[in-house]
């Protein structure tokens, strides 16, 4: 298939302030997911750039270890870690905390759409106070050396969408890259993101403006692109289960090519070797559970492909607590589940 030279740009390097990624194709910070071990499979694959999960501010500053393993970079070749929080204070340590520990990007999270962030006045609540939005970033800003990034909603509602408004700001106030998901807050995730009306955020903007929502298949991309404007995309939903999304969308925008998925053999390996990571990743049982859900992601879009279920078995790997046990589950369900048709 041929694709436009402007959505064409997006595989090709990226400029964010001093640092340069190999493309445009972002995978997003989705806390609980987009861990050390998701991000370095997802880096693997070609992905340009990958942002940790959300990691509290304050939480970080004082040392919690649940906010330090999210903001881990250990390995990673570029680590970018995603701050959330209300007070400038706490944003500027934490930030100045993770440059410290290796951190080449900043991220600031002004679009999560929980309760329990915005709760708090943090996420996308900020984007009903402008004003302290900014002040945020200004702190953040002047904490660290490192480029500052901030990703935001296109507004709270739809009769306050003020993400052009926020992004100039950002970007007067030494921001160096935006990223856009084309929902609001109260939107959530209902309906479908309106990849248009991210297209005004780039109207006057001197920085990379990336795209974000629903983003599910390669296909996607040169439209999102070109109906919203901008220099690349952000993938979220779209990679679970699926970590070399990222990079095929690269490739297919370099080149027109889709890229078989991950089959036979070489998924069960990545299968297997991811589990393996997140094992010893975490200490024992949060490993086994923190994998359920990767796990159950794999195995749908197993039985999706093969048309083909099978409950008692993911009902036993997604319930063992044994790590050798769930191993040789897995192995047994692909077994069954994919040999079982090529046979």
């Amino acid at each position: 298939m041929t694709i436009s030279d402007s959505a064409h740009k997006a595989s090709k390097p990226l400029m964010i302030g001093s640092v340069q990624i190999p493309n445009g194709i972002l995978l997003a910070p989705m806390s609980g997911i987009t861990d050390l071990p998701f991000r370095q499979l997802a880096m693997q694959f070609g992905a340009g750039l990958v942002v940790s999960e959300m990691v509290a501010s304050k939480a970080f500053a004082v040392g919690k270890e649940e906010m330090r393993l999210r903001a881990e970079g250990q390995g990673m070749n570029l680590h970018a870690v995603q701050l959330a929080g209300n007070r400038s204070d706490w944003m500027a340590e934490a930030a100045k905390l993770c440059e410290g520990a290796g951190a080449g990007l900043i991220d600031i999270n002004m679009g999560c759409p929980a309760k329990r962030v915005i709760n708090g006045y943090s996420g996308s609540a900020l984007m009903k106070d402008l004003d302290h939005a900014v002040r945020l970033i200004d702190a953040v800003v002047m904490a660290v050396t490192v480029p500052v990034t901030v990703k935001m909603r296109l507004g709270w509602d739809d009769g306050s969408k003020n993400a052009s408004e926020l992004a100039r700001r950002a970007e007067q106030s030494g921001a160096q890259l935006i990223t856009v998901h084309g929902r609001t807050r109260c939107q959530f995730y209902k309906g479908s993101a309106d990849w248009r009306a991210i297209a005004p955020v780039k109207e006057g903007l001197g920085i990379p403006l990336i795209s974000n929502g629903d983003l599910i298949k390669v296909e996607d991309a040169p439209a999102m692109l070109e109906q919203s404007h901008s220099d690349g995309v952000m993938v979220g939903r779209g990679a679970y289960g699926r970590p070399w999304l990222p990079g095929h969308v690269a490739h297919y925008l370099k080149t027109g090519e889709v890229l078989t998925e991950p089959e036979g053999q070489e998924l069960l390996d990545l299968i297997l070797d991811h589990y393996q990571h997140m094992i010893d990743y975490y200490p024992h049982p949060v490993g086994v559970r923190c994998a359920r859900k990767h796990l159950g992601w794999y195995m749908d879009g197993i039985e999706e492909r093969f048309n083909r279920v099978a409950p008692e078995q993911r009902r036993s790997i997604l319930t063992e607590m044994d790590p050798n046990r769930v191993e040789e589950l897995i192995k047994a369900y692909f077994s069954q589940i994919v040999e079982g048709m090529a046979a």
